[in-house]
């Protein structure tokens, strides 16, 4: 007799499995239900090849501000396929669903008409342009109906942000009815979009209200279903495309039709897999969750464009491309929780756009997804790449790593300390992470993460055997280190300040802060900057020196990377305190509010997005990182805390940008905050694979008694970590290298 096991697994490979509906497939899935009073704000449903991006009560509306209008839809990048598409069942247009609830990868709105329950479900394959819509229908009543289903699509052939940069010009779309389908072209560009179900139908016009924007066409295709009383049926659609060629459209849609069912459980098989490394288990079961959904959520930013290459995009609706500083904190994250594949090919076309653009080792701030580079970059792009290379070749241990990229990192060096630092005092002059008009001089964030892309290219070199060049970059970045708590460090304020200038140009940016404060109603702020510019004024110098203006979050990286000395670091996690609120810390300090300091009071929505007062996902979790470095776990967790606040807040199993519910609804560099602090610190998983050696050495909060982690990959190795309080961490691996326990 067969066991359950072997049962099981003869079940999973029938070949009728894959006749199975998806609406049945995701019933063990994972999954979190939405608010009811976020059913019209945004969802996805993603895939490397096409996403899918409208609002959770299931309607398509104009959405986003990157091209005005057009962030929503289907993206088949760099093209768009469709504004999106509406249903009719039993007479109803299912406009307003009634509930939402996410999976890891797919989602699912639920309907109510006079007759009839309906679910409606969609995923994306992976490398696909095509998405797969099922809508189950119960009849409720206790007679068969036969009832018209009407499925319109609106389409929109229209190139990506910067289309015009690379010869891309949208035009008027036309449609032909074909073999059951819709067919829509863009009339003087080779892009398709198909549309049509596994039912006979036929053509209509456009019955049903669907305004957008846009060239884009709008045609439906009729259906008739029999469903017997108290029964399901369903119905599936396709939605496929192609920016070269109607054969390749034709070709997915076909896939998409033949194997709906196996595409699914070869996407989840794939996902859960990934979930399975760096597998927690702590008692904060809140972090855990969001950790697990961090996970699916890093896989399903990944962008793979035909022709320019594959890499983690920076967050949705409106930054579906690529970025230097989001992909150098997302990939550092990402590589911790066991998505090596995805971390490699996202530096690799990274640096392949910012060699092709620069050609002197400076990284590319923003790409879109033709190709066509809007910033060049930043200042901190180059120092933070060269750091994220050398943090990749210790889990991987991969030395091919470091002759690729060692070379562009010497040429960003020198591109850095050369071209940008007009005195040689050490500090790059330039625009680093925050953008703020004028805020152009020695910025504190640039200075830091030089010095740690020196030290790092000191660890690089000498593997190579550059012994000279070593020595040089170790000597210039100690060098760096004492200045930065030198000349960066504000003991009036018990912080490194944002920027150093000489008097004019602070009292410059000061006139500018008190504009901003004053408008904000932030009468602390104005008091504050107007005694800075009296200081200034009576106490005139001639030499650059340190000021904190607008507190942004940027003066917290020297204890980011742990460039501070603990004495000035301890004060300055002390003043950052000052600037959070219950979602996490303000990008701006002169825009806290009323809940600055304090985890009490009620989350009032503001009426227009802006990110002026926001406080956002990565300065939390550089405070969680920061935290740590200096030995208080305790402060780390209650930040990582914080972000967790916003998990699911508005869409279900995701973080927004800015905490908890603006800007992007999904962001790449989310998984930094908890990744992080809680592999690298928390578990204190140290890798040097390429010396076949890791160090263990916890810091764990005092509230966490016992923990363990899951199938951490570094290099070949495989290792799990179980901790518990008071005793030595055990750790087991699949290879024999050496532990070092501390």
């Amino acid at each position: 007799m067969l066991s359950f096991r072997k049962l099981f697994i003869a079940f999973l490979i029938l070949p009728n499995v894959y006749a199975q509906g998806i609406t049945d497939l995701v019933k063990n899935l994972p999954h979190i239900p939405g608010k009811e009073s976020y059913l019209a704000s945004p969802f996805a449903t993603t895939g490397d090849r096409l996403y899918l991006v409208g609002h959770q009560n299931g309607q398509f509306p104009d959405l986003g501000w990157h091209i005005t209008g057009e962030m929503g839809g289907i993206w088949a990048h760099p093209i768009k396929l469709l504004d999106g598409f509406i249903v009719s069942i039993d007479g109803q247009d299912l406009t307003q669903a009634e509930s939402f609830t996410n999976f890891p990868i797919a989602n699912q709105h639920h309907y109510q008409t006079k007759n009839f329950r309906i679910q409606r479900t969609q995923f994306v394959p992976d490398g696909l342009t095509g998405c797969v819509v099922e809508f189950e229908i119960e009849n409720k009543s206790t007679q068969t109906i036969t009832t018209p289903i009407v499925f319109q699509a609106k389409s929109d052939l229209r190139p990506t942000w910067l289309g015009e940069r690379t010869n891309m010009h949208d035009h008027a779309d036309h449609a032909v009815f074909e073999n059951k389908q819709w067919i829509f072209k863009d009339q003087k560009n080779p892009w398709f979009a198909i549309v049509g179900a596994n039912e006979a139908g036929i053509p209509g016009a456009a019955p049903i209200p669907f305004n957008s924007a846009g060239n884009g066409i709008a045609k439906s295709i009729n259906y008739t279903l029999e469903i017997p009383a108290g029964g399901k049926k369903t119905i599936q659609f396709y939605i496929a495309g192609s920016a070269t060629s109607k054969a390749l459209a034709l070709k997915t849609y076909e896939k998409l039709q033949q194997n709906a069912a196996k595409l699914f459980q070869q996407k989840w098989s794939r996902v859960n897999g990934l979930a399975q490394k760096s597998k927690i288990n702590i008692p904060d079961k809140n972090i855990q969750e969001a950790y697990t959904w961090l996970q699916y959520n890093t896989d399903g930013l990944t962008r793979d464009v035909p022709g320019i290459g594959r890499g983690i995009s920076a967050g949705l609706p409106d930054y579906p491309w690529w970025f230097g500083t989001d992909s150098e904190y997302a990939l550092q994250g990402a590589i911790a929780i066991g998505q090596k594949e995805l971390t490699l090919s996202s530096m690799d076309l990274i640096h392949r756009l910012s060699q092709k653009a620069n050609q002197n080792g400076r990284v590319i701030h923003e790409v879109s997804t033709n190709g066509a580079v809007f910033n060049p970059g930043n200042l901190n792009e180059t120092a933070q790449f060269a750091s994220l290379v050398w943090k990749v070749f210790q889990w991987t241990g991969d030395k091919k790593l470091l002759n690729t990229y060692f070379p562009s990192i010497k040429n960003g060096l020198n591109w850095l300390l050369g071209e940008n630092d007009k005195d040689h005092n050490g500090f790059p002059d330039g625009s680093g992470m925050m953008e703020i008009q004028g805020l152009h001089s020695e910025m504190i964030d640039v200075a830091s993460y030089t010095q740690k892309a020196l030290q790092d290219a000191a660890e690089m070199a000498k593997i190579l055997g550059e012994n000279k060049q070593s020595d040089a970059y170790a000597t210039q970045a100690k060098q760096l280190k004492m200045q930065i708590n030198e000349r960066f460090w504000n003991a009036d304020f018990g912080s490194y300040a944002d920027f150093r200038s000489k008097d004019p140009e602070a009292l410059e940016l000061i006139k500018q802060a008190i504009v901003r404060a004053d408008t904000l109603h932030k009468p602390w702020a104005v008091a504050e900057l107007k005694q800075t510019g009296k200081y200034i004024t009576e106490h005139p110098s001639d030499q650059a020196r340190p000021f904190v203006v607008h507190h942004n979050w940027v003066v917290n990286t020297p204890l980011e990377l742990g460039v501070a000395d603990s004495a000035k670091a301890t004060k300055a996690l002390e003043t950052a305190k000052k600037f959070t609120n219950p979602f996490g810390l303000f990008v701006t300090g002169i825009d806290r509010d009323a809940s600055a300091g304090t985890d009490a009071g009620a989350y009032k929505a503001p009426k227009i997005f802006t990110y002026t007062g926001a406080v956002m996902t990565l300065p939390t979790g550089v405070m969680a990182v920061a935290e740590n470095n200096y030995g208080r776990p305790d402060q780390a967790l209650d930040y990582i805390q914080k972000l967790t606040r916003s998990f699911s807040y508005a869409l279900p199993g995701s973080m927004y940008e800015v905490s908890p519910d603006f800007g992007m609804f999904t962001q790449a560099w989310n998984v930094f905050g908890f990744a992080v602090p809680i592999v690298e610190q928390f578990f204190g998983i140290q890798p040097r694979a390429d010396l076949r050696e890791i160090t263990i050495a916890p810091r764990m909060p005092s509230t966490w008694k016992e923990a363990h982690i899951e199938n951490v990959e570094i290099g070949d190795n495989r290792i799990n970590v179980y901790y518990k309080h008071g005793e030595k961490p055990r750790v087991t691996q699949s290879k024999n290298w050496k532990i070092i326990l501390k």
